[in-house]
């Protein structure tokens, strides 16, 4: 966490003037029940109204001026803090941005909406308060104690007395409540999870009529969340009381030895009330104090669960690049094996190469490895075994935005944004509307975008809950090759769409995609037999390798499937 220090540095000097406001303001408070005790002890006695007056203006002015730079010292305080918390906000969300997909796995998604969202709060939190009692608590306690001694030594050891159980009821709650404050951000990271899968799922949730089911589910987090905030709470709120209880006792004690002096003539009420006022300050002093510890607590808390993101190590470092190779094919699998546990492979030994403009196939069973080829072509995870090549180059070696530069993707569980229909298939590129709407057209999207009321600037709700899904996935394709990329990737991009469709689809990329290479991931033998080669995959293993002919002859789960999509009478046919 030594990494906060360059969030605070640009600010320092705002923040030092924040502090120098502090400063000043504890000064005016502090002297404020001195003048008080001259006014009653020496002025009031003497019956000049004139210094009445005039001492009293100055006590006035002296309030004025603690107000004023303590507001004006506060409003500064929430600021630098903002200022700060935007920069680390910003930096977390870049960080989580380029985490690779494997970090993401262990950190988990709703974890890091958790960090950007509560955590950061809590950090802010911290940054401000430090800022309006971290100069102020002190001044005051330590002043407080300094003028007492010189005023009435005998009083001060009354409140001396009481400080070593002060600073012990701060370090117990402090030791207790960081771990708890820890366990309270993983139990919310729950919550969050929990409600982020019911709002992406309420449709099927309601169709599946689990809605009981699910809100059982959230309750039980959201009541195990509540417990321990409870718990929470109960440490951080026994430090108020229990800091009050000793400086009240301590109070009462003052009062007792007070009148006692008084009685003797050792002291004179001004003194004494001057002593009380500066008691006051003290109380109010340790509670913010007390208060500083708790938020601090929580707040390094937060600081520790964000800057485990941020310090996160580069797991895909770029490396030195190999001597290209013209020769090479565009994309090239070398025997690779992969596992997303490292318990039992999701992918051995898969070898294939495709050159420029060759099409690529792939089919079998859910829980074959399709889309974790997708996964390790874009390298959203690295390799365990063997090695992938684009463009003659290992993967490992191009910058990870060069590559997926290169790329038109189409994933299984493809998302669309709450924008217009243009915006969601330009998707914040540049593009110009010619090349947005070409795509359109060739994704067979163009039609049922002209019918729509606002044609292209039509709005599209969260994940295109106004649209079919085969409007869905067109507008998706159109996304993945309005920018002409070099190779295309379809993960079972056609699922949602009638055969025609599917077959003029194809035929548009046949025609007008020649020179890209294309890869497609499908159920339908229909939508890939016509690919320059096809792999059939089974348990992360290939089973088969060819085009469709070679496969219909010599792969007997590839005839098996083409026989029950399109019929035993099929192959005689072929």
């Amino acid at each position: 966490m030594k990494g906060i220090f360059k969030y605070i540095k640009p600010h320092r000097a705002y923040m030092l003037l924040t502090l120098f406001l502090k400063f000043v303001a504890a000064m005016m408070d502090l002297l404020i029940p001195s003048l008080l005790a001259k006014i009653i002890d020496e002025i009031v006695p003497s019956g000049n109204e004139t210094l009445i007056f005039r001492w009293g203006g100055v006590m006035m002015v002296c309030a004025v001026a603690s107000v004023t730079t303590n507001v004006t010292a506060n409003r500064m305080a929430e600021v630098s803090a903002g200022k700060m918390i935007r920069r680390l906000r910003h930096d977390l969300f870049a960080k989580v941005t380029y985490l690779s997909a494997s970090q993401l796995d262990d950190f988990t998604v709703s974890s890091a909406v958790s960090r950007l969202t509560s955590d950061t709060y809590n950090v802010n939190r911290m940054f401000a308060r430090m800022q309006r009692l971290g100069v102020r608590g002190p001044i005051l306690l330590i002043g407080g104690i300094l003028i007492t001694m010189t005023m009435e030594p005998e009083l001060t050891l009354v409140l001396v007395a009481a400080l070593p159980f002060i600073i012990w009821i701060v370090w117990l709650v402090t030791q207790k409540s960081i771990p708890v404050y820890g366990r309270q951000q993983k139990v919310l990271d729950e919550v969050v999870r929990v409600l982020q899968e019911n709002i992406t799922g309420v449709r099927v949730i309601r169709a599946l009529s689990r809605t009981d089911y699910e809100r059982a589910r959230y309750d039980k987090v959201n009541e195990n969340l509540a417990e321990i905030e409870q718990k929470a709470g109960r440490i951080s709120s026994f430090s108020s009381p229990a800091t009050t209880l000793v400086l009240n006792l301590g109070l009462a004690a003052v009062i007792l030895a007070g009148a006692y002096l008084v009685e003797k003539g050792e002291s004179g009420p001004g003194a004494i009330i001057a002593f009380l006022s500066y008691f006051t300050i003290i109380l109010n002093a340790m509670l913010g104090i007390t208060r500083i510890f708790v938020m601090c607590s929580k707040g390094l808390a937060s600081l520790k669960r964000i800057f485990e993101v941020l310090d996160a190590p580069e797991q895909m470092p770029v490396h030195s690049p190999e001597r290209k190779e013209e020769e090479k094919p565009l994309v090239e699998f070398r025997d690779v094996t992969f596992s997303y546990n490292k318990k039992g492979n999701h992918l051995s030994h898969i070898s294939f190469a495709l050159k420029k403009g060759e099409t690529l196939g792939i089919i079998g069973a859910t829980g074959s490895g399709k889309s974790t080829i997708v996964n390790l072509l874009l390298r959203f995870y690295d390799v365990d075994e063997g090695s992938i090549w684009v463009d003659g180059k290992r993967i490992d070696t191009i910058p990870c935005q060069e590559l997926r530069g290169m790329f038109g993707v189409v994933f299984q569980n493809d998302y669309l944004m709450a924008a217009s229909v243009e915006e969601n298939i330009d998707f914040f590129r540049g593009l110009e509307q010619e090349q947005i709407m070409e795509a359109a057209a060739l994704a067979q999207a163009e039609g049922f975008i002209r019918q729509k009321e606002g044609g292209k600037d039509a709005k599209v709700t969260v994940r295109g809950g106004n649209l079919s899904g085969g409007q869905k996935q067109r507008i998706m394709i159109a996304r993945a090759m309005a920018a002409r990329p070099r190779i295309l990737i379809l993960d079972d991009a056609s699922s949602a769409l009638d055969y025609k469709t599917d077959a003029v689809l194809r035929r548009e990329l046949r025609t007008h995609f020649r020179d890209t290479t294309i890869v497609t991931i499908a159920q339908r033998i229909s939508t890939i037999q016509g690919a320059d080669h096809i792999l059939v995959l089974e348990d992360g293993k290939e089973i088969g390798y060819g085009t469709h002919s070679e496969l219909l002859e010599k792969c007997r789960e590839y005839r098996m499937i083409y026989e029950l999509q399109m019929g035993e009478g099929a192959l005689q046919n072929e």
